[in-house]
């Protein structure tokens, strides 16, 4: 099985989302305070490029959402990096509610000064207004729903699904812009590519499902091991014995990738596994959180 991520798969860049770069340029001007959202498991690849340019000059929060997927001493840690860049980062957890009341008291806090500014000029009960960004499916939507007390509003399942903008009344000093979700016209490198695509923000179509869950096993063997050897029942020695065989590594891996397919029971005609049935199980048990709290992204590697 080859394993070689390609340019062209990964330079996707659908049209709308020039129009939408576009769109949030001229909103810009409407608000005083951006909210990122981001993907707490991988905090960097979550990142738009394009976010840090054209909000430049403008007071900022990072939502650090799904913190619950991701592990408790690397939320800490990530809190602390945004910290140290003058950017004030809360955890949240939109499923749940966790985290929302406080990045709501962030947005006032962050805000305060200005209040003071507009109440010496003689401008009272101004609301503040914030825009919302972030890339597909980093829990946006679930997190408007929350901060607006919303039950009934849709949630896109599928990355890119989002409603048009339009404001939203939080309480009586805020408010928030909506904006469609945006993904970068390249991503900065294949690292990237594969982070987003094992917290499913890449379309499936885009990337090779056994390619992203070949990588996520190597991942998990080299940092998650315990968890992984958990969840599929397989024995640390097994994996040892495995990738002590005299042979290319990929290889290794992914026969240690096919007896997961074997322990679940994904076996086809001639006793073979099914390749694409054991990667959809993998990716999916992993977005789920099945496997416990992971966090690719290491805010001290950082």
């Amino acid at each position: 099985m080859e394993k070689n991520l390609t340019k062209t798969n990964i330079n996707w860049y659908p049209g709308h989302m020039a129009k939408t770069r576009k769109q949030i340029m001229q909103d810009l001007k409407l608000v005083d305070i951006v909210i990122e959202i981001l993907d707490a498991r991988i905090p960097i690849s979550s990142q738009n490029p394009d976010i840090a340019e054209i909000t430049h000059g403008k007071k900022k929060i990072v939502i650090l959402n799904k913190c619950d997927l991701a592990e408790e001493n690397q939320n800490k840690l990530w809190i602390e990096y945004f910290n140290k860049k003058g950017i004030q980062a809360v955890l949240t957890d939109s499923n749940s509610g966790k985290g929302i009341e406080e990045s709501i008291r962030k947005i006032e806090q962050v805000m305060e000064e200005n209040i003071k500014m507009q109440a010496e000029k003689g401008r009272i009960g101004r609301k503040i207004r914030a825009m919302i960004l972030g890339i597909p499916n980093v829990g946006k939507s679930s997190y408007i729903n929350r901060i607006s007390k919303r039950t009934t509003a849709g949630v896109g399942n599928k990355p890119g699904v989002t409603k048009q903008k339009q404001w939203i009344r939080i309480n009586e000093k805020v408010e928030l812009l909506d904006t469609p979700g945006v993904l970068w016209p390249k991503f900065e490198s294949e690292e990237v590519a594969l982070h987003l695509a094992f917290t499913g923000t890449i379309k499936e179509e885009i990337l090779e499902r056994t390619e992203i869950a070949y990588y996520l096993v190597k991942f998990l063997i080299e940092n998650n091991r315990k968890q992984l050897c958990e969840r599929y029942k397989i024995e640390n020695k097994y994996i040892e014995d495995v990738l002590k065989q005299d042979r290319p590594e990929n290889e290794n891996i992914y026969e240690i990738m096919l007896e997961i397919g074997r322990k679940r029971g994904c076996i086809i005609s001639g006793g073979n596994i099914d390749e694409e049935k054991t990667a959809r199980i993998i990716l999916d048990e992993f977005k789920n959180g099945k496997l416990g709290r992971i966090t690719i992204e290491k805010a001290n590697k950082q």
